[in-house]
């Protein structure tokens, strides 16, 4: 069996496994007979391989991720000011399901490979070049997890016995050493300005913003229902509050089938997947021809489509199916939400049936 590539993105070197990885091998695809004539060992490999291949087999350009990689484009390109000015940020908020870490690291891949192709590994004083720091906050982030979980981003020796003053010289040092430019930190939702550590987090990330000549991009969930932007301000002080200047929000919407064009958009992410498909059975067209079941199942939600997927193509091998059917997907239980969400819809299609057939016998 292969054995799994584990990584972590909060550490340099899982990053830079992440940002250095070739595209995945796409097994072959057997006919029936094919799969018939392997002997055990052969079929538990190949199906191992597949299993690994259906779970990771890529990113697909959809309209939402390509629109903010745009914009985030442009947001980087036009901070060139000089170590003396702010640099204005990006925050990706949207609600969960909707690929706004994937958007936000793939960016910050890109931007690396980038970096990487244009400098050398190594800065003009010698030392590692990182152009990405990425970390991601928990319920609990303090302002010296903060810092200690910036420096152990970078490998620095002193992270487990430096208070957090020191701990916020080393990561200044860390970032401005590496000529880091670009830094990525996930869920910022978790910071409750609330709490007195919550808005000495958020005024740290200020200062950092400060201090810093990079660019910053924040991931979180809900941010404006929680008056994130206005720093936990209310009433005229509002006014006062240097988010809402300073970051930029970029929100991911999920797919929708009430316009041609979120239809069509719907369809395509569909085709793009349904191409990846390495199962005996499964044909152009089978995927597409349950478009409105797979909506059904997953609202639109990104996240939710590729688990749906993900578990299905698992279900079609170990069933021996070797297609996605709609009874396949049928035995598939999905996240909480989404099952929710479908007995919803469900339940409005049924009433709107309903009230049609009322209507027409009156």
């Amino acid at each position: 069996m292969r054995q799994p590539n584990l990584f972590s993105l909060s550490r340099k070197e899982g990053w830079r496994r992440f940002a250095d990885a070739a595209p995945r091998l796409r097994p072959e695809t057997l006919t029936r007979a094919q799969l018939t004539a392997l002997g055990e060992a052969a079929a538990e490999d190949y199906n191992d391989s597949r299993h690994d291949w259906h779970a990771n087999f890529g990113i697909v350009q959809t309209p939402q991720l390509a629109g903010i990689h745009d914009e985030l484009e442009q947001i980087v390109a036009s901070n060139r000011q000089d170590g003396d000015r702010i640099r204005s940020a990006a925050v990706i908020d949207a609600l969960p399901g909707l690929g706004k870490t994937t958007i936000a690291n793939l960016f910050g891949r890109d931007f690396d490979r980038q970096q990487m192709r244009r400098l050398s590994t190594v800065t003009e004083a010698g030392h590692e070049r990182i152009p990405v720091f990425r970390v991601g906050l928990t319920s609990n982030t303090t302002l010296r997890t903060l810092n200690r979980m910036i420096c152990e981003y970078y490998g620095h020796p002193a992270t487990d016995r430096a208070n957090a003053a020191a701990l916020a010289s080393h990561a200044l040092d860390c970032v401005l050493s590496c000529e880091t430019q670009l830094d990525i930190i996930d869920d910022i939702h978790f910071i409750d300005l609330d709490r007195r550590d919550g808005l000495a987090v958020s005024n740290h990330l200020k200062w950092l913003a400060n201090e810093l000549p990079v660019t910053f991009i924040y991931v979180g969930v809900g941010l404006a229902e929680r008056r994130f932007f206005a720093d936990g301000l209310t009433g005229k002080n509002v006014a006062l509050a240097q988010t809402a200047r300073r970051w930029t929000r970029l929100g991911v919407e999920p797919f929708r089938l009430d316009t041609e064009q979120g239809r069509r958009h719907w369809r395509s992410l569909i085709k793009s997947t349904e191409r990846r498909l390495v199962l005996a059975e499964h044909r152009p067209g089978m995927l597409l021809h349950n478009a409105d079941y797979l909506f059904e199942r997953t609202s639109g939600h990104i996240g939710s489509y590729f688990t749906l997927l993900m578990r299905g193509c698992y279900r079609a091998i170990r069933t021996g199916t070797e297609a996605v059917t709609r009874e396949v997907l049928d035995g598939v239980r999905l996240d909480e939400a989404s099952e929710q969400a479908r007995k919803q819809l469900a339940a409005t299609v049924a009433h709107a049936k309903t009230t049609s057939a009322l209507g027409d016998a009156s």
